[in-house]
């Protein structure tokens, strides 16, 4: 998955469809993104001791990482990512870089 936590994204697809937001847990395992302000869902809670009228909570549920296209820091235009790896011999380094203005996402 080439998203990660800390990135700015755009919704692409689904309900929020034009949305941005950071994303705050990346899932890999489960190809899965949680992003502020997108898919919020409700949680009832029963009333308890410490909250006596119980309530509605809102809660951020995941979406697929395919739904959602990363923003370039430097453009600002929602960009495909692309890898670059060092020439270095003593230490390859992979990095992320922008498809279209060819700048540094790390």
């Amino acid at each position: 998955m080439k998203l990660k936590k800390g990135d700015t994204v755009l919704i692409i697809a689904g309900k929020d469809r034009g949305k941005r937001g950071n994303i705050e847990k990346s899932m890999p395992q489960k190809n899965k993104i949680t992003v502020t302000g997108v898919n919020i869902s409700k949680h009832h809670l029963k009333p308890t001791r410490k909250n006596p009228h119980g309530g509605i909570m809102d809660k951020l549920a995941p979406i697929d990482a395919s739904n959602a296209i990363l923003v370039c820091p430097h453009c600002s235009k929602p960009v495909r990512i692309g890898y670059k790896v060092s020439t270095d011999k003593d230490a390859k380094k992979k990095a992320r870089i922008c498809k279209s203005c060819q700048g540094d996402l790390s």
